[in-house]
């Protein structure tokens, strides 16, 4: 049977099907209404083994943080053992994430792109609304400066600049997004192979940050008394990965006093090996592994990242989807990279140190948090979907309890940052009213639904048109989509003459030839247009 099955005419409602053909055929299920075409094979190749997997989400969960932030929060718990309980927390976290994600790989084994697909595929309406809002606050959003800035304090600090200046901080930050984003679009295999090798560094300078703990508690430093940092500890206030982050934060509270922790800022573990090690050794030679630690989550990220806003292009709902989602001249993302490195670098150098910076790191987070409750949700709806349709089980389901317990923590993240600071409604990390981020990324959710609707419902029915999707495929066998207007008169015609002609050619060489099934190679530099009806 053709994927092809009926030939509208021009009246035909928004859910009428016409496709344009020019020698390629995809079915039904790889032209994917309302999202982007499945592509069976990736024109990036598939070098993603086992321990790529494995090291690439290793590096991703091993970032900058356990290296910055544990002085940080310290300072907002305002005791040891409540700053170590909420390290628990993020373990329990983390498995419930796991979990769900492990469901909707199961569900969409062929998918690329994860949350760009599940959200393709959960939310089916309003049509276009989800990949368009989530392609909005990927691609504004989607900005690495904190990490990149992190690697730079850690670099001068290294050369013994404790109080750099802030160009120079900036400077640095911007060359290794640059060189981070010229090793991935040059080469898949080499980005991967120096995620690992960077993956495997970070797990040792964490593996000597714990191990250097035990021997402080131990007593076998010069670091007095090591003991009592953890005496009233309650006062005022992945597993091996946890492991190691939950040991780290002991290692640095043995070394460091509360007090100067506190105030450590992002540089926590660089106080730290001083205090053991040394002056020498803690501020010029351990930073620096720990600036390769950090310049290997840039990589693993952005490989990640690079890869969900292709995704979001080939959903076409982007301007110029063919170009974002080509991988010319490379075989990789190099144009999503590109963008990212943009985005990124405007961010660092364009705000000032200050409100500015920590206004837009703080606006990154509302909107995802949403986005993370809608997901989970949408693992329910997926069961009961898949329940109505008599389709089994998939091979991994997640527990209740593990969907439950993120929606309970997403919650819980979205309702504090409305509480007033105890210091008042301007005593935030900025100067201005503490909320304001919140609001912000709230408005930007308000905005991408009026743009939504005027482009897909208001402008279509004032100017009698309708939107058509396009599956283009470009040189290196790439998929996407584009959309055209389609005008219910006249000027319309030509189009459904096209479409209909097409949609006769697909029935009749249906019924001579055997069609080629959907895992078949396709040949670079074919042409496929295949239009539906929005």
């Amino acid at each position: 049977m053709s994927p092809f099955r009926h030939n509208h005419s021009a009246s035909s409602s928004d859910e009428d099907v016409g496709v344009i053909t020019n020698g390629v055929e995809l079915d039904s299920a790889h032209q994917n209404v309302g999202g982007a075409p499945i592509e069976d094979q990736s024109p990036m190749g598939n070098q993603i083994g086992w321990w790529s997997i494995i090291f690439l989400n290793t590096s991703m969960m091993i970032g900058t943080g356990i290296f910055s932030t544990p002085g940080t929060i310290l300072k907002q718990t305002g005791s040891v053992g409540l700053a170590l309980v909420y390290w628990a927390i993020g373990l329990l976290l983390s498995f419930a994430g796991f979990a769900y994600y492990v469901e909707l790989a199961a569900i969409f084994p062929d998918r690329a792109g994860a949350d760009v697909a599940y959200y393709e595929q959960i939310f089916k309406r309003p049509k276009f609304f989800f990949p368009a809002t989530f392609a909005a606050i990927s691609i504004l959003l989607g900005f690495t400066s904190s990490n990149c800035i992190v690697f730079a304090e850690y670099v001068l600090y290294s050369r013994g600049i404790e109080d750099p200046d802030p160009w120079a901080i900036r400077g640095i930050a911007v060359a290794s997004y640059a060189l981070t984003c010229i090793i991935i679009a040059l080469s898949t295999k080499w980005s991967l192979r120096i995620s690992n090798i960077l993956a495997v560094a970070k797990v040792i300078v964490l593996l000597f940050i714990v191990v250097t703990g035990f021997v402080v508690l131990a007593g076998g430093t010069k670091i007095q008394d090591p003991h009592s940092h953890f005496k009233n500890g309650f006062a005022g206030s992945s597993s091996n990965v946890f492991l190691l982050y939950f040991f780290a934060n002991i290692a640095y509270f043995a070394a460091v006093p509360p007090s100067e922790a506190k105030t450590s800022g992002q540089l926590i573990a660089a106080v730290f090996f001083t205090k053991v090690f040394g002056e020498y050794a803690g501020t010029r030679i351990l930073p620096v592994f720990i600036a390769l630690s950090t310049f290997g989550n840039l990589v693993s990220v952005a490989i990640g990242q690079a890869r969900i806003i292709r995704e979001v292009a080939r959903q076409g709902v982007i301007p110029f989807s063919a170009f974002w989602s080509s991988t010319k001249p490379f075989d990789t993302p190099a144009a999503p990279l590109l963008l990212k490195f943009v985005l990124t670098s405007i961010v660092i150098i364009a705000p000032p140190a200050g409100d500015a910076f920590n206004f837009l790191v703080s606006l990154q987070s509302y909107p995802n948090r949403i986005f993370d409750i809608l997901l989970v949700v949408g693992v329910w709806i997926l069961r009961r979907r898949r329940q109505r349709q008599g389709l089994p089980r998939p091979e991994y389901q997640a527990w209740n309890i593990a969907l439950i317990f993120s929606i309970l923590i997403s919650l819980f993240i979205l309702i504090m940052p409305w509480v007033p600071p105890k210091t008042g409604r301007y005593g935030g990390n900025v100067s201005f009213w503490y909320g304001t981020a919140n609001v912000t990324g709230i408005g930007i959710l308000v905005v991408c639904f009026i743009y939504w609707y005027l482009w897909a419902k208001a402008c279509p029915r004032f100017f009698g048109y309708k939107i058509m999707e396009e599956i283009v495929q470009g040189e290196n066998g790439e998929l996407s989509k584009r959309f055209v207007r389609v005008y219910n008169d006249s000027r319309g015609e030509e189009w459904r003459r096209r479409r209909d002609a097409s949609l006769q050619a697909q029935a009749d060489d249906s019924c001579n030839v055997p069609r080629a099934t959907s895992n078949s190679s396709v040949e670079k530099e074919t042409t496929h247009v295949a239009t539906q009806v929005v």
